[in-house]
């Protein structure tokens, strides 16, 4: 019978929790390690309607990419996702940036959704990868390139920038909030950056560099892993159920 802490230590060998950065909070963040694990609910974020889904299908143990405790608990309310979790004796595994940072992570499952080929990195923190940038197969436009971040994304919609006559060959990409790399993108020959989160400043910069941007939401940057993520639990505990959650979405709507 596999516990949290068999699960942990697998995930701790293709995404070490050593590599995540200084202010984050990875790990088992609810529960017992020693418990028993039949059933395993995955998610990109524990929420109240993903630990309701948890207890309703019998899952000991939730997986996810966000942390559920992210700074120190003061107070602690009924019915929020840490005390449900606690309620239902259910457990938290968190993998974060360890799992950004990780060799076939966030960002590898983010470039290949979308196509591309020839990976390098984009930046490097604690020896990991932070980014990635990588080849088209073949030379899109903006908005077809558009088009297609959003096709493979399986987005309702993405904002993004348009320069007459553009060709994307080159694309950097970095899940979640990447506006910070838009200069070094740009330094490293992308012709594009795909990122979930950028700010209005670093928007105008990329303008005035010529690099094209795709702000394809924090969540459609990021869910990308939990599919993969799944498949290799599974294949490694066939013992185990594992579900991937049905309720985990940021309810955002396009008009």
């Amino acid at each position: 019978m596999a516990t949290v802490k068999c699960i942990y230590d697998f995930l701790d060998k293709i995404a070490p929790f050593e590599f995540a950065m200084d202010f984050d909070n990875c790990g088992i963040l609810v529960g017992d390690k020693n418990e028993s694990v039949e059933k395993v609910l995955l998610a990109l974020d524990i929420t109240s309607e993903v630990v309701e889904e948890a207890q309703k299908t019998g899952a000991e143990l939730i997986i996810s990419h966000h942390p559920v405790i992210f700074k120190g608990i003061k107070n602690l309310e009924f019915n929020t996702p840490v005390s449900l979790l606690c309620k239902f004796g259910i457990s938290a595994i968190c993998a974060h940036t360890n799992l950004d940072l990780a060799n076939e992570g966030v960002n590898f499952h983010l470039a290949k959704k979308i196509g591309l080929e020839n990976l390098s990195s984009l930046a490097i923190e604690n020896g990991c990868s932070l980014g990635l940038i990588g080849d088209l197969s073949s030379s899109l436009n903006c908005k077809e390139f558009a088009e297609t971040v959003k096709e493979k994304l399986d987005c309702n919609g993405v904002r993004y920038t348009f320069k007459t006559d553009c060709k994307i060959n080159k694309v950097a990409v970095c899940s979640g909030t990447g506006g910070e790399f838009v200069e070094l993108a740009k330094n490293l020959g992308a012709d594009a950056f795909v990122t979930g989160e950028i700010k209005h400043s670093q928007i105008l910069k990329a303008n005035e560099i010529g690099l094209m941007i795709v702000d394809a939401g924090h969540f459609k940057t990021e869910n990308v892993v939990i599919k993969p993520l799944y498949e290799i639990l599974q294949k490694k505990f066939a013992h185990i159920e594992f579900n991937i959650s049905e309720t985990c979405s940021d309810h955002i709507e396009y008009l």
